[in-house]
C-alpha cells in the first residue's frame, strides 16, 4: 500500500503541475480527493491492514493529502491571478483617447410650442385644467348644445366606445367639467389629445393636440376675446402678425368666429400653402352660449364668457414654417434634431 500511495502522490502532484486552467485543476482534485477518487479508494482498503500498519499508512495518507491540498491551493491562486491579468489586458482602456460623446435628446416641437403657449396664458392669469380622453357624450356634446342628430355626432366624425362614450373630439368637455365644479371668475386653458375620423394628410390627423381656453366673469365681451387672442398670437409670432375674424357658427358659442392669421409663406400675397388666399385658418372662438352657462349652473344674466380652441399642430406648423403635419409624428431623427 505504501508504494500505491507514493504513486498516487506523484501522479496527483503531476496533475496539479500540468493543469493550465481552473477547470482542469478542479477535475484533478475531484479525481484524487472526491468520493470516488483514487486516494479515497485506497483508504477504503485500510481495513485489510494489520493493527500495526494502519497508523503508519494513515499518517502517510494524511501527509499525501496535505501535500496535494497545499499544491492545489498554490496552483489555483496562480491560475486565478493569470485569469485576472488576462482579463485586465483584454479589457483595458486607453484613457488618453477622447470619450464617446453621448447624443442628447431634444424636446419635441409640439412640446416646445405647448410649453410656450402655457407660459403666455399663465402670464395672463390662466390656469391649466385636464380631463379624461375617453369621455361621456353628455360632456362632449349634450351640455354643449350639440344634440342627437347633429353632424358632429355622426359616426363618420367621432370614435365611439359605446352609445354614451366617445374618444373626445375636443377639450371643450374639460371646460364643461370646470364650469360645473367652480364658480366664476374662471380663467383656464385645457390642453390635451383629441380624436376625430380624419384622413391623415399634410394638415389633418385622426389624433392631434388641442388647447382650449375659457374665461367667465361679469361683464366679459367679444372685445376681451379679440384682445386676448391678439395678445397671444403677437407674443407667439411677433407684432407683425395679422388676425382676421370671420363670422361663423358653433352650437356652444354665440356670436362665433373663425380666426385667420396672415400666411407666413407669402405674407398675405397668396401661395400654395395658403391655397392662394393669403390667410391660414387657425382657430374657432366665440362668446359662451347662454344655454351652455345654464347647463353648468351659471346664471347668464349675471355672467358672460368667451371660449376658443386651437390645434397645437397648426400653431407648430406656422411657428417653425413646417408644411406637412405628418413630419411631427414620423419620429425621423433628422427632422427632430433641428429643434435641439
Amino acid at each position: 500500500m505504501r508504494e500505491q500511495l507514493n504513486e498516487l502522490k506523484q501522479s496527483a502532484l503531476s496533475a496539479i503541475e500540468n493543469a493550465d486552467d481552473i477547470k482542469t485543476l478542479e477535475e484533478a482534485r475531484v479525481a484524487f480527493l472526491g468520493k470516488k477518487g483514487s486516494l479515497t479508494a485506497v483508504l477504503k482498503q485500510m481495513g485489510t491492514l494489520s493493527a500495526e500498519e494502519r497508523p503508519v499508512m494513515g499518517a502517510l495518507a494524511n501527509e499525501i493529502r496535505e501535500a496535494f491540498e497545499g499544491g492545489y491551493s498554490a496552483k489555483i491562486e496562480t491560475l486565478k491571478n493569470a485569469e485576472l491579468f488576462a482579463r485586465i489586458e483584454s479589457e483595458k482602456l486607453d484613457v488618453t483617447l477622447p470619450g464617446v460623446r453621448r447624443r442628447m435628446g431634444t424636446r419635441h416641437p409640439l412640446n416646445i410650442v405647448l410649453d410656450e403657449l402655457k407660459g403666455i396664458f399663465t402670464s395672463m392669469g390662466y390656469t391649466m385644467v385636464y380631463g379624461p380622453e375617453v369621455e361621456e357624450t353628455k360632456y362632449v356634446f349634450d351640455l354643449l348644445n350639440t344634440f342627437e342628430g347633429h353632424p358632429a355626432r355622426d359616426e363618420q366624425d367621432t370614435f365611439y366606445v359605446d352609445d354614451s362614450t366617445v374618444l373626445r373630439t375636443q377639450t371643450s368637455s374639460v371646460q364643461i367639467r370646470t364650469m360645473m365644479e367652480r364658480k366664476p371668475p374662471i380663467a383656464v386653458i385645457s390642453p390635451g389629445r383629441v380624436y376625430r375620423c380624419d384622413e391623415a394628410d399634410s394638415t389633418h390627423s385622426p389624433i392631434f393636440h388641442q388647447c382650449e381656453g375659457l374665461f367667465v366673469d361679469k361683464g366679459v365681451t367679444f372685445a376681451d376675446l379679440k384682445g386676448t387672442l391678439e395678445t397671444f398670437f403677437k407674443r407667439l409670432y411677433g407684432d407683425s402678425v395679422k388676425l382676421r375674424f370671420r363670422p361663423h357658427h358653433f352650437p356652444y358659442t354665440e356670436p362665433s368666429a373663425e380666426v385667420d392669421l396672415s400666411c407666413f409663406k407669402c405674407g398675405g400675397g397668396g401661395c400654395s400653402f395658403c391655397k392662394g388666399e393669403g390667410w391660414i385658418e387657425m382657430l374657432g372662438c366665440g362668446m359662451v352660449h347662454p344655454q351652455v352657462l345654464r347647463n353648468c349652473g351659471i346664471d347668464p344674466d349675471e355672467y358672460s364668457g368667451f371660449a376658443f380652441g386651437v390645434g397645437i399642430e397648426r400653431i407648430t406648423l406656422m411657428r417653425y414654417e413646417i408644411d406637412d403635419m405628418r413630419l411631427l409624428y414620423e419620429n425621423d431623427m433628422r427632422f427632430l434634431r433641428q429643434f435641439a
